[in-house]
């Protein structure tokens, strides 16, 4: 009878350990990496699941504020969203002032703390995308035309609004000689139409471009190739 007394309390007691143990610590359920991804001033609030979760059966709650603001704001759109990103774009439209976003994890009934990203500045940490670049053919020369990268929302007027108007932006345009497998710069400057002249005759070139920004020493990623 004491056999069975002991072995019962020994499966209670083991029973007891596993549920405990396959619950998720509070700490664990704290989103991770929250972070703000800017791009074009397309601003991005970006997370990964706590240290015990996988993605399957998280949602998340997020809420930010200007810096300086005592009251946070739920953003509705993200408010019980199983995705790992939310985004702030609209709510981060003063591109000079500093934001915070938070979030939080709710599973099975639990809530973690709320993970709070640095401080971000939208007009500091945007990336920016490489220009478009359109090449014309003229008389033995090359044309490049340069576009630099829009804002994801429109001015009042109704009008794309370009990247020109925040930043002093300097282009720098590459040409590759296919026939002798060569790169050189052709133009660094801040106009958008640039004349490449001196080409050899029936010789395939490549253009690529990439934008340099003075003031914050940074620079894009380079166009994709444009060949004539």
């Amino acid at each position: 009878m004491m056999l069975k007394l002991y072995f019962l309390g020994f499966l209670i007691r083991s029973f007891l350990t596993i549920g405990i143990e396959t619950q998720p610590a509070h700490g664990s359920l704290k989103p991770r990496n929250v972070q703000f991804q800017s791009r074009n001033f397309h601003n991005i609030l970006r997370w990964q699941p706590g240290s015990f979760l996988t993605r399957n059966g998280s949602i998340y709650f997020v809420q930010y504020k200007m810096y300086g603001e005592r009251q946070w704001k739920n953003k509705t759109d993200c408010w019980g969203t199983p995705a790992l990103f939310c985004d702030l774009t609209n709510e981060t439209l003063n591109l000079y002032e500093p934001y915070y976003g938070r979030v939080k994890t709710a599973r099975a009934g639990s809530y973690s703390a709320w993970s709070r990203t640095p401080r971000f500045t939208p007009w500091w940490e945007t990336k920016l995308d490489p220009p478009a670049v359109t090449t014309v053919q003229v008389n033995g020369s090359l044309l490049v035309l340069l576009r630099a990268p829009e804002l994801p929302y429109r001015a009042q007027n109704g009008n794309n609004t370009s990247m020109e108007n925040y930043y002093d932006l300097v282009y720098r345009v590459f040409i590759i000689d296919n026939l002798l497998e060569k790169e050189q710069k052709a133009y660094e400057g801040t106009q958008r139409i640039v004349q490449i002249e001196g080409l050899t005759p029936r010789s395939g070139y490549c253009i690529m471009a990439e934008i340099y920004q003075p003031v914050l020493g940074r620079k894009s990623p380079r166009s994709e190739r444009r060949c004539v």
